[in-house]
């Protein structure tokens, strides 16, 4: 393999959504160049961020029934029992809820945590606050999705953050989707929670790095009977 090749093979692809956010930013680059140079290098930076922020990596999802994969890149602020939203339509039970925060520095393409069918799709306009903090659940924009599995319904939230402002889903209800498969994204920083039925046991920590499309939630099945962690 050629020099050229090695590195064109390191460098992820860009999700589309990300084209005319890229070209913006290159396009003020220019512009500050032209204005005073040290903005111009600014403006490049921002500009591999932004590139960086899209980006759209292949991931190796495990595929054996029953296994609940992460939704999205970054750390797994909460691990808990929580009520789901109304529009999930999950009942008025708490629930084991999963809770991952991306900052503005995770790749932010969502994939599915389970294969199964969308039966819902619930858009909910709301704040804009820190996606970290717990009642972000309730008050924040969201998305959610509910899929509908052999082992039971998942709940997956993309919830907005301080500096999200769009939330896209690229799937419809009715629709069959298969574990670590795209379904959104949201920009720029935000979280998503994912709720799974109950009794079903957590096989991540908080404070733990996920990714998207790879790392095990949960397994329906109970092959993990339980782990314990450290922190180094």
């Amino acid at each position: 393999m050629s020099i050229a090749n090695s590195i064109r093979a390191q460098i992820p692809p860009i999700h589309p959504e990300g084209y005319p956010f890229i070209g913006g930013f290159a396009l003020a680059s220019l512009i500050l160049f032209w204005i005073w140079t040290p903005l111009g290098w600014i403006g490049t930076l921002l500009t591999v961020w932004c590139a960086l922020f899209f980006r759209d990596p292949v991931r190796v999802t495990p595929v054996r029934d029953g296994i609940v994969v992460s939704p999205a890149d970054g750390r797994v602020s909460m691990v808990v029992q929580a009520l789901p939203p109304a529009e999930l339509g999950l009942g008025d039970k708490p629930l084991p809820r999963v809770s991952i925060f991306m900052s503005v520095f995770n790749c932010h393409v969502n994939r599915s945590p389970v294969a199964g069918r969308v039966d819902r799709i619930a858009y909910r306009p709301g704040a804009f606050i820190n996606a970290e903090l717990d009642k972000a659940s309730e008050d924040n924009e969201r998305n959610s999705l509910v899929i509908s599995t052999p082992n039971g319904r998942v709940g997956v939230i993309q919830i907005a953050g301080l500096v999200a402002r769009r939330i896209v889903c690229f799937v419809k209800e009715g629709q069959s989707i298969g574990a670590g498969e795209r379904f959104g994204l949201i920009r720029f920083g935000s979280r998503l929670d994912v709720y799974l039925p109950e009794g079903t046991k957590a096989l991540v920590s908080e404070g733990q790095t996920a990714i998207a499309g790879e790392t095990i939630l949960a397994d329906f099945h109970g092959g993990d009977p339980g782990r314990t962690f450290r922190a180094d």
